[in-house]
């Protein structure tokens, strides 16, 4: 049984009403700013968040994860913040919560009971998608957005606030089936991702098996790595299971840091699926199409996916 609209509203307000700072950042949230950014094919957006700068200025360096206090971890976290029940057993693993620092309106966090690092993508989001059907359920892998690399972890908002989803419901039609090379179709994007569709079949579930063996290829050392990636499950208008994953270069664009040109962005799931967010008000004035472009460029692909990342896709594709 999956969750209705109804029970996922009535969830959120039942937490903010218990938790200040929770409700005040949600408050918060609806006096955000936005400004279209068109990238090609990519109708992309910025949006001015102040409280997520606990997120993108987040330090993640080993000593810093290692001294401080999980705040994902059950013993750890805030009393205010409730656990809300799956109605699917097979989710007993993950413990399901209301983000406190959302980037939309709707915004939970699905946190692993287990205090283990973030890895490989977790096949577990297809059951959560199915759960949340309104939802997309994303996940930053440890060196792609994630904030709490330490502490395995997705996240799910809208499908429907996501530019990228869009697209890809648009370009890769579910009467296509298989596998999408975004950089093989033709259109004009800022960085490039591969798109699957998982069919209730033997065909479907190989496709789902490979989505944990994808990886990312590090920009200095050209080696894999499984924490170079985001990664997308959703239900869409037909009931067909979805997964979008873009590989990634580096964790931060140059500009991150840079004293010359610092621009305090990030780049995690949401900023990957079109709605790039800058936590400081400078930085949001500055940002247009073109330093948009170079940010993903840094992060991701913008010319084409490299061989050896496509490879695990291409028998299921050819």
């Amino acid at each position: 049984m999956a969750f209705s609209t109804e029970e996922i509203n009535s969830a959120i307000e039942e937490q903010l009403a218990s938790w200040p700072m929770a409700r005040e950042n949600f408050f918060r949230l609806m006096e955000s700013r936005r400004k279209p950014l068109q990238l090609g094919d990519l109708g992309a957006a910025l949006q001015l968040n102040p409280a997520r700068i606990v997120s993108t200025g987040a330090k993640v360096d080993t000593a810093t994860i290692k001294s401080r206090p999980c705040f994902l971890c059950a013993a750890k976290r805030p009393a205010e913040q409730r656990v809300i029940s799956w109605h699917n057993p097979m989710l007993s693993d993950w413990e399901l919560l209301v983000n406190p620092y959302p980037i939309l309106p709707v915004h939970f966090t699905m946190a692993h009971k287990s205090h283990t690092p973030q890895g490989a993508i977790p096949l577990d989001m297809a059951a959560m998608a199915e759960e949340m059907p309104d939802l997309v359920i994303f996940y930053n892998g440890a060196r792609a957005g994630a904030s709490a690399p330490d502490h395995r972890h997705t996240q799910g908002v809208l499908s429907g606030e996501l530019p990228l989803m869009r697209l890809i419901e648009k370009e890769h039609r579910h009467e296509e089936g298989g596998v999408f090379f975004s950089d093989e179709s033709g259109l004009s994007l800022p960085f490039h991702f591969i798109s699957l569709i998982v069919t209730p079949d033997v065909a479907g579930m190989e496709r789902l098996r490979k989505v944990s063996l994808a990886f990312g290829l590090d920009a200095e050392s050209g080696e894999p790595d499984m924490g170079l990636l985001n990664a997308f499950f959703w239900i869409d208008s037909t009931g067909m299971l979805r997964v979008a994953i873009v590989p990634r270069r580096r964790h931060r664009p140059a500009c991150y840091g840079n004293t010359a040109a610092d621009i305090m962005v990030s780049p995690g799931a949401i900023d990957m699926a079109g709605l790039m967010i800058a936590p400081r008000q400078g930085d949001f004035d500055k940002i247009d199409a073109e330093i948009a472009k170079r940010i993903y460029g840094d992060v991701a692909y913008a010319e084409a996916i490299p061989q050896q990342i496509k490879h695990i896709f291409y028998e299921a594709h050819h």
